[in-house]
């Protein structure tokens, strides 16, 4: 079950949206070898502006990951890339529907 997650925000720098893209297509990679990430989205929302999110079991999972390789390499890239710092929010996960979690709790009939 996920109890914990990130948000993260990300602006391009104008003509760095395609480089941005490809950045996050990379990532994943490195998501799969994260055991503790039990989710991981990477997203566009509009010509600049992407998201990445992901979903921890407990803050141990999530703390690992903030430590981990995507973290790493966007900081690297942050200063090319990136118009503004990226938007870190953590989150508390009150639902979640994920694949093999298809049994409904009793609670909801």
């Amino acid at each position: 079950m996920v109890n914990v997650g990130l948000q993260v925000r990300l602006e391009a720098k104008p003509g760095k949206e395609k480089e941005l893209e490809e950045f996050l297509r990379a990532q994943l990679p490195y998501a799969l070898g994260e055991p503790a990430t039990v989710a991981w989205f990477a997203v566009k929302l509009n010509a600049g502006t992407f998201l990445i999110f992901d979903a921890f079991e407990n803050e141990s999972g999530r703390q690992a990951h903030i430590d981990g390789a995507i973290a790493a390499a966007l900081g690297e890239v942050a200063t090319q890339l990136l118009a503004k710092p990226p938007a870190i929010e953590k989150l508390t996960i009150l639902a979640a529907k994920l694949p093999g979690s298809g049994e409904v709790p009793d609670s909801l009939g």
